[in-house]
């Protein structure tokens, strides 16, 4: 029955569940405003309901990154490769780490290609595609080609190298060029020269990306003893600390979250889906259809696409090593913050996907209802809610009370302030644990920082609300309201220096 409505009015519901998170986030943003004259206490209920919220996300957040931690730690000085070669069948597995690119510089390049080749699995038993797309400029494009085959093009078992011309009906951005790279290497090594398909992973990788040198030989460890590995995404802790040491103190209090609760996530696997780099069995993402070319954020669509069309059984495993990552950055600090809202500003775009997933999660017949409502929850919480925590936790208690003078001088209205700051105090003592976790994963200092600059770090902290607004909150309305309008975002790489 819904199949059948679906088909009829497809573009009238998609285009409803477009305006959707732009609808709630807005009206739960107003709330406040409006309902201090109409509804006051409901309003302090409703701030409340957010502070707890909040000190239960700090605490998720501080005591699972301490685990997080704890296992990186641990998987750092495991010896992967001894692990895999207890196995019988090792020797047949190969992988394939799709570098997708767009204008990186070529020491950019250089550096995610040294970092391949610094592996301690076999790399004969590696295959790099570096993934370019036609309209970047041919002369440029081939020298650097020219460049990294001299330099690399001997260590790998293959070095492969895919032009992706745009076609009608695709969008420019990593998925497309994905989807055309990841069919282009099953041609190349399956169907040409016959490699064994069930023994293939497949990477995507972005072009500033750094792998632990023990990366691939842990994920051949992770895929051979999984009996459900053509079910499996595999997925590292995203560190963005590349050039910690670099950046202005706004946006390393951002990324320093960011990096944190990317590390947090490793330990809730109900909570994890596949993002930035992952990797996969290429039987996997060969059956249901490799990447969707039409759409910009491809992590999530294509974790929900094999989701769905595996009835609900796909899964994402953590692989608790670091993956160190280039935060946004510019020759200028006024650039660098700019490039950092365009980034966060593409992220929350991943609301575009909401439409899909819950067109899909309605649709799907033979999937767990548990499952499927529990995964499906999970984003819609975290992408609805994306532009309203910042808005609620730091300005909802005073929102009534400044603007209905007349509240304020009531029982609640007095004992509302001290009574939220008592709550969202004890948010404040998992920051602690924040802290002391980044301290010990981010890079050591540099000669060129002094130690005083160094010592400084921890109360950046304090720059949050600024922070949070401008690289988070702002950057997360804006997408939404985009949607909301169809004013749809195109894709936009990056800037690297």
């Amino acid at each position: 029955m819904f199949k059948k409505f679906f088909e009829k009015h497809r573009r009238r519901l998609e285009r409803l569940l477009e305006i959707l998170p732009g609808f709630v986030s807005w009206n739960m943003i107003l709330f406040p405003f409006w309902g201090a004259f109409v509804c006051p206490l409901w309003v302090c209920y409703y701030v409340l309901a957010f502070d707890i919220f909040w000190v239960y996300q700090s605490a998720f957040l501080g005591i699972t990154s301490l685990i997080a931690h704890y296992r990186i730690e641990a998987s750092k000085i495991m010896d992967w490769m001894g692990e895999v070669k207890m196995f019988p069948d090792w020797k047949k597995v190969n992988h394939i780490i799709i570098i997708a690119t767009y204008k990186e510089p070529l020491h950019i390049l250089r550096r995610t290609l040294k970092a391949i080749a610094e592996q301690d699995f076999p790399l004969g038993k590696i295959t790099v595609v570096l993934a370019m797309e036609a309209k970047e400029d041919e002369k440029q494009r081939e020298e650097k080609v020219r460049v990294l085959k001299k330099e690399f093009g001997y260590k790998f078992g293959h070095f492969l190298v895919t032009v992706h011309q745009l076609k009608s009906g695709e969008v420019a951005g990593k998925a497309s060029n994905e989807n055309y790279a990841g069919r282009e290497a099953k041609k190349y090594l399956v169907d040409k020269l016959g490699y064994n398909i069930d023994y293939l992973t497949i990477t995507s990788c972005d072009a500033d990306h750094i792998y632990h040198p023990k990366h691939f030989s842990y994920l051949a460890f992770r895929f051979l003893d999984d009996p459900k590995r053509y079910l499996k995404f595999w997925q590292p802790a995203v560190m963005f600390y590349n050039n910690f040491w670099r950046l202005p103190a706004l946006t390393r209090v951002t990324n320093t979250f960011g990096t944190i609760w990317n590390m947090a996530l490793t330990i809730r696997t109900d909570h994890l889906i596949n993002c930035q780099n992952y990797s996969a069995s290429l039987k996997l993402i060969d059956e249901i259809g490799y990447w969707d070319p039409d759409i910009i954020p491809e992590d999530y669509r294509i974790f929900f696409k094999a989701f769905f069309a595996k009835n609900g059984t796909v899964e994402v495993d953590p692989i608790t090593l670091p993956l160190w990552a280039d935060a946004a950055e510019s020759n200028s600090t006024w650039q660098t913050f700019k490039n950092q809202y365009e980034q966060y500003k593409r992220w929350a775009w991943g609301v575009s996907d909401d439409p899909y997933i819950i067109i899909r999660y309605l649709s799907s017949k033979h999937t767990s209802f548990v499952n499927k409502t529990l995964r499906v929850l999970h984003v819609v919480r975290d992408h609805f809610l994306w532009p309203v925590n910042w808005f609620i936790i730091t300005l909802g208690i005073n929102i009534p009370i400044t603007l209905n003078p007349q509240f304020a001088k009531t029982v609640m209205g007095h004992t509302l302030p001290r009574f939220s700051s008592v709550i969202l105090t004890f948010s404040m003592l998992f920051l602690g644990i924040i802290i002391w976790v980044s301290a010990k994963q981010r890079p050591k200092r540099p000669k060129y920082v002094s130690r005083f600059r160094a010592f400084l770090v921890p109360l950046e902290f304090i720059l949050m609300p600024i922070s949070g607004f401008f690289f988070n909150a702002l950057p997360g309305i804006d997408a939404h309201t985009r949607l909301m309008l169809g004013k749809y975002l195109e894709y936009r790489v990056t800037e690297k220096v």
